[in-house]
């Protein structure tokens, strides 16, 4: 490296890639479908793995940690994802319950944000998990150690980058069994109380 890391990381282009339309009127009042449209949308793009999300947990100190994993489901009970139970992860979430995932699909410059309380699913269904996985993967994991647990969400981001800067975030927060949702682009921002369709 002939300069310094911090002109080289300034030099390095951003938000290179190419939003698509997006309107106020477009977005649904459950958080979910428009969470599922986006990552459609992004696999459509060429995203070539769009289930992949960088999963944040603190260990019994407070210490934050983060990994790469695969989003293995997502329903209204919430964002699923596995792992031993005996992993960094799993005994940080034993310690505190909670986390947050971040998706990032470059070519359509749009990032989601979960985050909230994790519960763990029932044992039938984290085995059910382990056996969909190839024998390679399931190789050296005891059943009983393998987990899928799944963040309920209290806050969800949909993030829009835009050239000029002015980025779209809607925000959609737990407001007893609906939804607050709040749109903002850099000018305005609107908020509307929605009810859960689920």
């Amino acid at each position: 490296m002939e300069t310094t890391p911090a002109a080289w990381l300034r030099a390095r282009p951003a938000l290179t890639g190419s939003a698509p339309a997006l309107h106020p009127g477009s977005v649904p009042d459950d958080p979910l479908a428009l969470f599922l449209n986006w990552i459609t949308t992004a696999a459509e793009a060429g995203v070539a793995e769009p289930h992949a999300a960088t999963l944040a947990t603190v260990d019994a100190d407070g210490v934050p940690d983060a990994r790469t994993l695969i989003l293995k489901d997502v329903d209204e009970r919430g964002w699923a994802f596995a792992g031993p139970r005996s992993s960094a992860k799993g005994q940080q979430l034993a310690a505190n319950p909670a986390a947050a995932l971040n998706f990032w699909w470059q070519p359509v410059l749009r990032a989601v944000r979960v985050r909230g309380p994790v519960r763990e699913a029932a044992s039938d269904e984290s085995a059910a998990d382990l056996a969909a996985r190839s024998a390679a993967a399931r190789a050296g994991v005891a059943e009983g150690d393998w987990v899928l647990w799944r963040i309920v969400p209290s806050r969800i981001e949909f993030w829009q980058g835009s050239t000029d800067r002015r980025h779209t975030r809607i925000v959609y927060t737990r407001d007893g069994s609906g939804w607050l949702r709040t749109w903002r682009d850099g000018e305005e921002a609107r908020e509307s109380a929605e009810e859960e369709s689920a």
